[in-house]
């Protein structure tokens, strides 16, 4: 966004100080979310959209609002604003998003990581540590990518582990490269272009959050995901099962012994899901996320007890 442009017509009056300028997007920010019945988060909202435009951290927004800044800067940062009130998220407009603590780059070929996913990492580190211990030199693969975000979350955690990630699009596959590079994890992570789990061989844990919104519902879904989101990450297909099954249906072929895959569904997704994996000899335990809904299937072999040893 150029620096001398500013959307809509709008304006950063008086003396501008960091705090002046929060002040008056935020205000701007709350007036348009309120005019569309939104709450938002027009404080924060302010604060990253000014960082970005510094090109500083957002905690230097709060610690040094009495510094002058420029009038280009002060167009600049409206102009942020003004892409916000059209229903862009943040993370597209300043470019990163936080996931389990790590700082991740996107792309348009990315998902914006969400909050719910961290259901999935959190319940991997506990069947990882109940089956083998934090410390073991376990194989894990990602399925579908994207940034990164589940593989490095996980890898952050696990200091002997290896990972693979696998994604569909090469941009995506060279954003998360990118990030390991970022997170200084490159030399435990590798990532590949393919077609879901086509190109990896065996795994001790298989990771996955796959399109399983149904065609039908994405025009109803808001605007800052139908928008913005990759339709790729979103559509499942006509039930929103079509990435599951062709996942569980190779699951057998690529697990270990002891292996087991953890899957994000949809709500109400669980029961579909546990009959696709009973048709492939395959047992599930589902995962509530912090809402109670069931966001996890974590996937083993029948001989094998779901709820680690």
């Amino acid at each position: 966004m150029s620096a001398v442009g500013v959307a809509a017509g709008r304006r950063v009056t008086g003396a501008l100080t960091i705090g002046s300028l929060r002040r008056q997007i935020a205000a701007r920010l709350r007036d348009a979310f309120a005019a569309i019945g939104r709450e938002g988060t027009p404080d924060l909202d302010a604060r990253l959209l000014i960082a970005h435009a510094l090109g500083c951290d957002s905690n230097d927004v709060v610690l040094h609002e009495d510094r002058a800044v420029s009038e280009a800067i002060g167009r600049q940062a409206m102009a942020l604003a003004e892409r916000r009130i059209a229903g862009e998220p943040i993370a597209r407009i300043v470019g990163h998003k936080e996931f389990y603590g790590l700082d991740l780059m996107l792309t348009p070929a990315t998902l914006v990581p969400r909050p719910d996913t961290e259901t999935l990492v959190d319940a991997a580190l506990d069947l990882i540590e109940r089956r083998w211990g934090r410390a073991a030199p376990i194989c894990i693969v990602d399925l579908g990518t994207g940034s990164g975000a589940i593989l490095l979350a996980l890898l952050s955690e696990l200091a002997d582990a290896r990972g693979l990630g696998v994604d569909f699009c090469e941009e995506a596959a060279t954003t998360a490269r990118d990030n390991a590079r970022r997170l200084c994890l490159a030399d435990r992570a590798a990532f590949v272009v393919g077609d879901w789990s086509e190109p990896i061989g065996a795994a001790d844990v298989v990771v996955a959050n796959p399109p399983y919104v149904e065609t039908s519902v994405i025009p109803t879904l808001e605007a800052e995901v139908r928008d913005h989101d990759p339709r790729l990450a979103l559509d499942g297909g006509r039930d929103g099962l079509d990435a599951i099954r062709t996942i569980v249906s190779d699951l057998g072929r690529i697990l270990t012994a002891d292996g087991s895959a953890l899957i994000e569904i949809g709500a109400g997704q669980g029961g579909s899901l546990r009959q696709i994996a009973e048709r492939a000899g395959l047992s599930v335990r589902l995962v509530p996320d912090l809402a109670g809904i069931e966001r996890v299937a974590v996937v083993a072999r029948r001989h094998q007890s779901v709820k680690s040893r």
